[in-house]
């Protein structure tokens, strides 16, 4: 506790030396801050009726208690913060409840009770101090709320009744309304306690007896009611002893601050001489100190200088010894020349031939390497200008290192690279057996990107009007180190982008070129376009067969700053995943496609190029990955994508009719590049571990293959669009050249049409008087006309008149059939015989009478000729609106 609170406190409760029923009133006095509430220091007696215990919480306990009087002790609950604590120790004057006092809750805490009904209610709160039994005084001090009032103020139970005794707050009012009662315990010093809390129904506050004062007995707590003037003198004589009390004190206190001050400065005093004999001494002590610690150091330095001395002596007289060994040997030795040389001075002419034709035969071995490196180099240059020629595709291998995990776990490697320069690798089987692949070339762990890319950058610098692909792939083996690289160590990528710009920085006063890029993802054979926000994409066929993605997007760049840029947000975009074989496995297939439109300057040809650089997911087996859910969905789809590349592969080297390209989203995208007309070349990653010998084995299997397919020779991509705009200004060109030449031919076709106008205008009046004659003929045609329509209508309303009875006649019909049913239903009551001969004769004279024949109407003379008229009027009429039509149709 800090000091100003303690005084504070010692100065509220040192009156409790007085007497203990006075010390127990001054000092809850002081405790109190709500005048109707007392501290009562006994047990918790069960009442007689329970009606008025509205809850009852046993703070600490894990379990609820009931009583045979209808009181239940609830558990713990409603509570927030703080920790329980239990104890079995013996608890004075714990009485039949002892068990409530056993348990209570620590530390800054607080109740929250929010289904009481609003209303006046008693809390009672019960108390012991049952950790700190010894003391002393002040080991615990807190103050406790009631809906955010004090009710307890430096509250020390210690101080009040000791240890293991209970204590009881009764009796304090407080009204509760819709939001409920919150009680707060908070440490002043050290943390509150509380063992139970009891709440009752308050009863209507009476007006107070202003006569009488209460007292309550020590013993059985009862309430006593006495006069006020008597409680008056109690309480003035409590006071004055309070205040005697406080004035010895006060006396007491100042004499020991005085003693105090006394002995503080003479300790002070003799610290200080203390102090400074401790510095004298220190100082002669680490004056002491150094001096042995310099004497001790000369000691063993003059230790060291004559065992060296020693050492010296004894190696210099060994040496000496074997000098003069050595001299007697060399005289031997020289003894033993000088004669060798008496006997060599006659050879020696020989000799010096000898020598000038070994320096000879030196000097043409070098020349002879000389010759078998450039023959070397130009054989390689010559074989793949013959595989560009046969539009095979390229194989590169590239192993990388041991990692430092396999390294540690003994891993071996089985790769040999001694035949690496000639494009030749071994692999080490089981015991002696070695199997050897051949590619077009073979890099090992220790070439760098720079000697990598050195090879693959003459196909990227004739780019003008071919389409390149370069792809990578194997997991864990890196593909992805590279195909990108970091931004210390560029890849293939962006390096393959600096020649393109290197290229056009050259060629800048003859070509004009655009570049821009796209970044496609392949993710579980769904097309993401990792520069758009709308990542599906479908793609389909353009006009000249080439792959094309509508609305991907294509960013242009014009340095590899930019491109640096742009490739950021399909970096972070790409799906990446981890499996048991790789930490960072690339889960879909990332294609940077880079599209260059090229101009020349002077021909005016214009070429479009495509150079796809792809970086394939890893191949991965499923029972070393243990992949499960999306990761398993994610490998069953790179694994099909791949094998659907390998089926491509196959196809192609077999020279299959039909390519499956479609099986995968994959090849479709890479048709126009491995379909032929293109220059391919594939990196394979192999992992020299002879853990991952499997996986290296069916890579280098499938890069053998690869090798072997032959696409034909890459043919150049002239840009349509730009050529059409050439044609057509050309084609402009020659038009306004031949209607320079063709104003003289208008010029006498114009005479001509003076001519033929003068000759049209005589047609023209011709013309006019056939109209007239037309005119009158469709006058004359337009009365027969009338007259025809005239007579269709009476036609007509004949026909219906001959309907109308030949409804009749229907009728008539019906109503015979009905009478015929009739008689048929009576003549079925006789025998079977006679109705069969009857219904037989029947049936022959109904059949010869019935249905009655309709007998044509006879037409008189007049009709007859009417008919005529009208057959020999409409069909001349039918011939002029034949030739009126005959004549529209020839002048549109």
């Amino acid at each position: 506790m800090e000091i100003r609170e303690f005084e504070k406190y010692l100065g509220a409760h040192d009156a409790s030396v007085v007497g203990d029923d006075e010390n127990f009133e001054t000092s809850s006095d002081s405790m109190i801050c709500d005048p109707a509430s007392k501290l009562v220091s006994r047990r918790f007696s069960v009442p007689a009726s329970a009606e008025d215990i509205v809850l009852f919480i046993n703070a600490g306990a894990s379990s609820s208690t009931d009583l045979e009087s209808g009181v239940k002790f609830l558990a713990d609950e409603f509570f927030e913060g703080g920790n329980t604590f239990q104890t079995e120790e013996f608890i004075k004057r714990g009485g039949d409840c002892f068990f409530i006092y056993h348990s209570a809750r620590l530390e800054n805490f607080c109740y929250r009770i929010e289904n009481l009904p609003p209303g006046e209610y008693f809390v009672d709160l019960h108390f012991v101090e049952m950790i700190n039994i010894l003391g002393p005084k002040g080991m615990r001090v807190f103050n406790v709320y009631m809906q955010e009032e004090k009710v307890l103020d430096h509250f020390d139970i210690y101080s009040v009744v000791g240890s293991n005794m209970p204590l009881q707050l009764v009796d304090s009012r407080v009204l509760v309304m819709d939001d409920g009662l919150l009680l707060k315990f908070e440490g002043v010093v050290g943390s509150p306690i509380v063992s139970a809390i009891c709440i009752r129904r308050a009863p209507k506050a009476s007006a107070p007896n202003r006569n009488n004062g209460y007292a309550v007995c020590k013993n059985c707590s009862a309430e006593i009611a006495y006069p006020l003037p008597q409680m008056n003198d109690v309480r003035m004589k409590s006071f004055a002893n309070y205040e005697k009390t406080v004035q010895d004190l006060k006396e007491t206190l100042k004499k020991k601050t005085d003693e105090c001050y006394e002995s503080w400065m003479s300790w002070t005093s003799a610290n200080e001489e203390l102090e400074k004999t401790r510095s004298e001494l220190f100082k002669k002590t680490f004056h002491a100190n150094f001096l042995e610690q310099s004497l001790e150091k000369q000691a063993v330095k003059l230790e060291d200088v004559s065992a060296k001395y020693e050492h010296e002596k004894r190696s210099w007289t060994m040496a000496i010894d074997g000098l003069e060994q050595k001299v007697k040997v060399m005289k031997r030795r020289h003894s033993v020349l000088s004669r060798d040389a008496l006997d060599c001075v006659d050879p020696i002419p020989d000799l010096s031939k000898m020598v000038f034709a070994v320096q000879t035969l030196v000097e043409q071995c070098d020349h002879l390497k000389m010759k078998c490196h450039e023959e070397q180099m130009k054989r390689r240059k010559l074989h793949n200008e013959l595989q560009e020629a046969k539009g095979n595709i390229r194989v590169f291998c590239r192993c990388r290192p041991l990692g430092k995990a396999e390294k540690e776990a003994g891993c071996a490697s089985v790769i040999n690279f001694d035949a690496a320069k000639d494009g030749e690798l071994g692999i080490l089987g089981n015991g002696s057996s070695k199997k050897t692949f051949k590619f077009d070339r073979v890099y090992t762990p220790k070439d760098d990107q720079v000697e990598v890319f050195s090879d693959a950058a003459p196909m990227i610098s004739d780019l003008d009007g071919y389409n390149i692909c370069i792809f990578a792939g194997q997991t864990g083996t890196g593909k992805t180190f590279t195909m990108e690289g970091t931004k210390e160590n560029r890849g293939v990528n962006y390096r393959s982008l600096e020649v393109l710009f290197n290229v056009a920085s050259e060629r800048a006063e003859t070509h004009t070129y655009t570049i821009s890029v796209c970044v496609l993802e392949v993710y579980n054979e769904q097309i993401k376009d990792l520069l758009a926000t709308e990542t599906s994409k479908k793609d389909k066929q353009d006009p000249e067969g080439l792959q094309h993605i509508p609305g991907v997007v294509e960013a242009k760049v014009e340095n590899i700053q930019q491109v640096w840029n742009v490739l950021q947000q399909p970096s972070r975009g790409q799906a990446v995943g981890s499996n048991n074989v790789n930490e960072h496995s690339s889960r879909s297939h990332c294609m940077l496609c880079v599209i260059v439109r090229a101009k020349n300057l002077l021909t005016e040809e214009c070429t479009k190029s495509k150079l796809w650089l792809v970086d394939l997911a890893g191949s991965e087996w499923l029972a070393k990955t243990d992949a499960q859910g999306d990761r398993l969905k994610e490998a069953q789809n790179i694994n099909r994508s791949l094998s659907a590349l390998g089926d491509v592969i196959s196809a192609l080297a077999n020279k299959s009719s039909h390519i499956p390209y479609r099986n995968s989203k994959l090849t479709h995208i890479l048709q126009d590049s491995l379909g032929g007309e293109s220059k391919t070349l594939m990196f394979v990653q192999i992992s020299p571990s002879d853990q991952d010998l499997s996986e290296t084995l069916s890579s280098l299997n499938f890069a053998t293959r690869v090798r072997g397919v032959e696409l034909g020779p890459a043919r150049k991509q002239v840009d349509t669009g730009e050529l059409q705009k050439t044609k057509m200004m050309r084609t402009c060109i020659n038009l306004e050249n031949k209607n320079k030449s063709q104003l003289d031919r208008i010029k006498e076709l114009e005479n001509q049409l003076e001519l033929k106008a003068s000759v049209h205008l005589h047609f023209e009046k011709q013309v006019s008087l056939l109209s007239e004659k037309m005119k009158l003929k469709d006058t004359s045609c337009s009365h027969l006309q009338q007259e025809v329509t005239d007579l269709e209508k009476e036609l007509g309303e004949r026909i219906q008149k001959s309907e109308s009875s030949s409804l009749v006649l229907q009728n008539k019909i019906n109503e015979l059939e009905r009478m015929f049913r009739e008689r048929k239903g009576c003549l079925e009551s006789t025998s079977q015989k006679r109705l069969s001969g009857t219904t037989e004769t029947e049936n022959s004279r109904f059949r010869h009478s019935n249905p009655p024949k309709l007998v044509p109407r006879t037409m008189n003379a007049a009709q007859r000729t009417a008919i005529n008229r009208i057959k020999t009027a409409r069909d001349p009429v039918q011939g002029i609106k034949e030739k009126d039509n005959k004549k529209k149709i020839w002048s549109r």
